[in-house]
C-alpha cells in the first residue's frame, strides 16, 4: 500500500505575529521543511525559531497553488493564512485543490472576530462583505437602512472608496470606523461619516465597520421597480418579472442562462436571491450588453457574466445551466432545442412571449413536454378624464417545464 503524503498544515496568523500563535501552531511551523505565505506573513516569523525554506505566494495566487504544492510534494509543508484560514482565506482554495482530508487547519481569531469584540457587535448578526479581489460595487447589495456591516478591505485606499460609494448611493450619514492592524501593538481606529471622510489612506491591513443609519430602502425579493433599471424598453416588467423568478426558483450555487438579456433584469434578480447564485446573460446587441453590465453593478451583482452574441450560437461554450430563461428570440431556428438540450436533467426552463407566433411555438412544446402554460395579464389604474380606469399591458404567455431525469418521448 503506497505511503500517504504528509498533510498540509494551514496555520492562521494574526497581525500580532509569532507572539500571538498558540503552541501547536508554533510547533507546526518549527517542524515544517517549507513554509508558503504572503511576504508580510513570512516576515512575522522569527528566523531562529522557523528554519524552513520560505516561499512567497506569486500573483495571481489561485492559479499558482497546484504547481507550488506539486513542487514541494513529499516535504513537511505549512501554509500561512491571515486569521482563520477557512473564513475568506486560503483554506478554501487548498481544500478545493487537494481535498479537505489532506489539510490540518490551525485557526487564529479572524479580523472579523477581533472587530466584533472591539465594537461590541454580535458576530452572528453582523453581515460581512469581502472586497478583496472583488469589485467595489459588490457592497451595494448589502446596503439597507439601519444595518451594520463589516467590510474586508483590499488595501489602504478601500475606506475612502467605500465612503464615496456610500455617499453616492444615499448613505452619506453612515458612520465608518476603520480598524487597522487588529490584534497587534499598532492597532488603531479611525472614525468619520461617509459623506465627509476625513482620513488619508492608512495601513493596508484594515477592516471597515459601517453603521448605515438612514438611506434608501431596498427590497430582498424579486420584482424591483422598473425604474431601478436603465432600459431602452427591452425589460421584463416588474410584476411579470416577479412571477418569472418565482417559476425559475433560484437556489444557492445554481447557474442561470438568461437568453435575450435585454436590460438584464432576470439574471440580476436571480443573482440577488443568494450570493452563491451564478448567471450568464446572453445578448446579441452590444449596446444592450454594456447596459446589462452597468445595471448589474448598480444593483450590487457585478459578478454577472455578460456574453455578447446571437443565440443559439453564443451558447455553445457556456457551462451547463441549472435553469434557462428565454425572454426574446424564441423563433430563432434551433434556440429552444439548444436550450432544452443544454439544460441539466432536473433543471427548469421558462420562456416568455407576447407574440402569437412564439405563443404557437410554446404551445407545441407544452404538448410535447408538458410543464405549465400560463397567461400573465397586468393592468394599471390610470386617469380617464376626471375618473380612473384600467390600462391593460400586453399579456405574456409563459411556458415552464422541468427537464426529466430520463429521456422522454414526445407526446403523440
Amino acid at each position: 500500500m503506497p505511503e500517504l503524503p504528509p498533510p498540509i498544515t494551514v496555520v492562521g496568523i494574526g497581525a500580532d505575529g509569532w507572539p500571538g500563535l498558540a503552541a501547536d501552531s508554533r510547533a507546526a511551523l518549527r517542524s515544517a521543511e517549507v513554509v508558503i505565505g504572503g511576504t508580510r506573513q513570512l516576515e512575522l516569523l522569527p528566523h531562529e525559531e522557523v528554519t524552513a525554506e520560505r516561499v512567497a505566494w506569486p500573483s495571481p495566487l489561485r492559479p499558482a497553488v497546484p504547481g507550488l504544492l506539486a513542487d514541494h510534494a513529499g516535504r513537511r509543508l505549512a501554509v500561512l493564512a491571515s486569521g482563520d484560514p477557512m473564513f475568506f482565506g486560503i483554506g478554501r482554495t487548498l481544500a478545493d485543490t487537494v481535498g479537505a482530508e489532506r489539510l490540518r487547519v490551525l485557526p487564529h481569531p479572524s479580523s472579523v472576530s477581533y472587530a466584533c469584540a472591539r465594537l461590541g457587535w454580535p458576530l452572528e448578526a453582523t453581515e460581512v462583505v469581502s472586497l478583496v479581489g472583488r469589485p467595489l460595487d459588490a457592497l451595494a447589495l448589502a446596503l439597507h437602512p439601519g444595518r451594520r456591516l463589516l467590510v474586508l478591505s483590499a488595501d489602504a485606499g478601500t475606506p475612502a472608496a467605500v465612503a464615496a460609494l456610500l455617499a453616492e448611493r444615499g448613505f452619506g450619514t453612515a458612520r465608518l470606523r476603520v480598524l487597522e492592524q487588529l490584534g497587534s501593538p499598532a492597532e488603531r481606529q479611525l472614525d468619520g461619516p461617509a459623506a465627509d471622510w476625513p482620513h488619508p489612506p492608512g495601513d493596508p491591513l484594515n477592516l471597515i465597520a459601517i453603521e448605515l443609519g438612514d438611506g434608501p430602502r431596498g427590497s430582498l425579493v424579486p420584482g424591483l421597480p422598473d425604474t431601478a433599471y436603465e432600459s431602452d424598453g427591452q425589460l421584463t416588467k416588474r410584476h411579470v418579472r416577479a412571477a418569472t423568478l418565482a417559476t425559475l426558483a433560484p437556489s444557492p450555487g445554481e447557474l442561470l442562462w438568461d437568453v435575450g438579456g435585454g436590460s438584464g433584469s432576470i439574471a440580476i434578480e436571480w443573482l440577488r436571491a443568494h450570493r452563491d447564485c451564478q448567471a450568464v446573460s446572453i445578448e446579441r446587441d452590444p449596446v444592450r450588453a454594456e447596459r446589462i453590465s452597468h445595471n448589474a453593478a448598480a444593483l450590487g451583482v457585478p459578478r454577472l457574466r455578460v456574453v455578447t452574441g446571437p443565440a443559439p450560437a453564443a451558447l455553445a461554450e457556456l457551462p451547463t445551466p441549472d435553469a434557462v430563461f428565454i425572454g426574446g428570440g424564441l423563433t430563432a431556428p434551433g434556440l429552444l432545442d439548444s436550450c432544452w438540450a443544454a439544460l441539466r436533467p432536473g433543471g427548469r426552463l421558462v420562456a416568455n412571449t407576447v407574440t402569437l407566433e412564439s405563443e404557437a411555438l410554446l404551445t407545441e412544446w407544452y404538448r410535447r413536454h408538458g410543464g405549465e402554460l400560463v397567461k400573465l395579464a397586468v393592468a394599471h389604474a390610470v386617469p380617464v378624464g376626471g375618473f380612473t380606469g384600467w390600462r391593460q399591458a400586453m399579456p405574456v404567455t409563459q411556458w415552464s417545464a422541468v427537464k426529466p431525469n430520463t429521456p422522454q418521448e414526445d407526446a403523440s
